[in-house]
């Protein structure tokens, strides 16, 4: 049965004002319906800009629900977040996260897969698994009536999956194959040449799908290892958005998740490999290159360089907001400096731009550029122009604006459904940035200035991991 909220006894209420947000905080002791015994519940109702409001609640075998309610259609949608991505994997288990997401869903204690394939399709429900480099996601949409039900299923697989060997056989052989087809595409190749170049032992160095030869000695033991090591209610985060009360959805999840009980042993620590150049020398190198030779019509020209996490502490991520601005700068659309530049202007490009993803550790940076083989070289030095334009040159006002109008434009409308909003709420919680981040990711956003970008590029900026895929014979000029 669902725990009632009326059976509730407030024992403290507090109010404090924080800039534009009001935080409430309740702190409940009742009984509980599902398992008989007391539990613990603190609650906080943040209001943030275009009159949204967020409700947060930790459980009190630790879970998080963050619920976000918009009654404009009849849809919810739900993202379960656990801290075990591949950032979570020895260098020997690479690709274990991704397997176990694969396998989730082939059959629980209680249904086969074609059982939980049934119960979705049935109602006309989403139900899938993903594994990223932070985090391992259950995602879930529905419309509000079979909520309930699906989240009960999304419960079911979490708590308790049996991980068929057939199916971990199966899903093995379908991952290999994916590794196998990955070689063949050259912007792949390329970047994860680059990777390994940065990262060295570090998990980030390689592909979430993991290596043929690691990927082959996976066993069902071993997602069983990683499964009771991070599969527990203390390092989960459920984020609900949709036609759906607070109430209502907290309700739900304490049916579904309520009675699941905290391990006696604490999770353990994952300590991480250094980054490739700390492990033989005080400073980073001032360039570093790889070379990989490849019959292919365009060579795949790479500049990269490490760059800051995303920090709880914003006196700490102003380089990283900085780099989020240049890289839409650099980046980011026909309009932007690099397409506008050395393909429009140029005629160098086929495909040209640069990304900047959001990690908890060390990032990277990265401009990239498909161009004929002849132009090899030539391609190379312009990306590194372009990089040193940003360390010594200062972005105009308006550059610098039009750069805030489209990183923030198209920011917004990221958190325009359900799904979306789940998504992004239930990632920073994730991060432990709080759903104030919204906020404060704009704010500092508008407040990045043309010196700011400039010193953020001159600090990160510095050492450039470098790769190159195309015909051996034009890459014999450009020697690792």
């Amino acid at each position: 049965m669902r725990r009632s909220s009326q059976n509730r006894s407030s024992t403290q209420c507090c109010k404090s004002q924080h800039s534009s947000r009001t935080v409430k905080i309740n702190c409940a002791l009742g009984n509980s319906y599902s398992h008989a015994k007391d539990f613990f519940i603190v609650t906080s109702t943040i209001a943030l800009p275009q009159n949204r409001t967020i409700h947060r609640t930790v459980l009190d075998n630790g879970i998080t629900v963050l619920v976000t309610e918009n009654p404009s259609a009849d849809i919810v949608a739900a993202r379960l977040f656990l801290k075990a991505g591949n950032r979570w994997e020895s260098r020997e288990n690479a690709g274990l996260a991704h397997l176990l997401s694969a396998v989730l869903t082939k059959g629980t204690q209680r249904l086969s897969s074609l059982d939980i394939a049934e119960r979705v399709e049935s109602i006309g429900a989403s139900l899938g698994t993903d594994s990223a480099s932070d985090y391992f996601l259950v995602s879930l949409k529905t419309v509000s009536t079979d909520f309930a039900e699906m989240l009960s299923l999304a419960a079911e697989l979490l708590r308790s999956p049996t991980f068929p060997e057939a199916e971990v056989e199966l899903e093995r052989r379908l991952t290999l194959q994916a590794i196998r087809s990955q070689q063949e595409q050259p912007f792949t190749v390329a970047f994860d040449r680059l990777r390994q170049l940065m990262y060295g032992q570090h998990p980030y160095a390689l592909s979430s799908l993991g290596t043929e030869e690691t990927v082959s000695r996976l066993t069902r033991r071993d997602l069983q290892a990683y499964y009771q090591t991070h599969f527990r209610p203390d390092n989960l985060v459920i984020s609900i958005a949709g036609r759906i009360t607070p109430a209502g959805a907290i309700a739900i999840v304490e049916e579904s998740f309520g009675d699941w009980q905290v391990p006696a042993e604490p999770r353990p620590a994952f300590d991480l490999p250094p980054l490739a150049w700390q492990t033989s020398e005080a400073t980073p190198p001032t360039s570093r290159q790889v070379t990989t030779s490849q019959d292919t019509q365009q060579s795949i020209v790479m500049l990269g360089y490490l760059a800051p996490p995303l920090q709880p502490d914003e006196n700490t991520r102003t380089d990283y907001i900085a780099l989020k601005l240049l890289n839409t700068y650099l980046g980011n659309g026909l309009s932007s400096r690099l397409f506008v530049e050395l393909r429009e202007k140029r005629g160098l490009a086929y495909e040209v731009s640069a990304f900047y993803p959001t990690r908890l550790d060390t990032s990277h940076f990265v401009t990239y550029m498909g161009t004929a083989p002849a132009n090899t070289a030539i391609a190379l030095e312009g990306l590194k122009a372009e990089m040193d334009r940003l360390r010594t040159t200062l972005l105009t006002d308006e550059e610098l604006q039009t750069a805030k109008n489209k990183l923030l434009g198209q920011y917004a409308l990221g958190k325009q459904t359900n799904a979306q909003v789940a998504q992004i709420f239930g990632w920073y919680e994730t991060l432990e940035l709080g759903v104030k981040f919204d906020t404060q990711f704009q704010e500092e956003v508008a407040a990045v200035t043309a010196e700011t970008a400039r010193s953020a590029a001159s600090r990160c900026f510095e050492t450039a991991y470098i790769s190159l895929l195309g015909s051996a014979s034009l890459l014999s000029e450009h020697p690792s």
